[in-house]
């Protein structure tokens, strides 16, 4: 099936007549015809996976540092305005790691918007 799926391309009448002739196999056989997986389709498969994984992980760890910075500077400059949350949002991984050592000294939200100025200046 797969091998007729990746080098055969059959018209309708041939899709139909391969049809037919894989239903004369026996159903408990059949499913395993069907069921052939290449071994480069496991390599894509398990590829797939390995790059979700690493996304999902670096969207987490991203996430996390994104509400720690927030929490941080909620408790160090008593909130910040729209803007300057949707400006921190947009940071890297490495900015917010940056950014939740530099907010440590903050005061105030003009502290931040300093550091950001300093940072999109660069």
């Amino acid at each position: 099936s797969g091998f007729i799926d990746v080098y055969l391309r059959l018209n309708p009448e041939e899709q139909a007549l391969f049809q037919a002739q894989l239903s004369t196999i026996l159903p408990q056989e059949q499913e395993g015809v069907m069921e052939i997986v290449t071994s480069w389709m496991e390599q894509g498969i398990e590829q797939g996976i390995k790059q979700g994984l690493e996304q999902g992980i670096e969207q987490g760890i991203r996430q996390e540092a994104l509400s720690l910075v927030q929490r941080l500077l909620n408790r160090r400059c008593g909130g910040i305005s729209p803007e300057l949350d949707l400006a921190v949002r947009q940071l890297s991984i490495l900015q917010l790691e940056e950014l939740s050592e530099a907010l440590l000294d903050f005061t105030s939200e003009a502290d931040l918007v300093a550091w950001l100025n300093e940072r999109t200046e660069s």
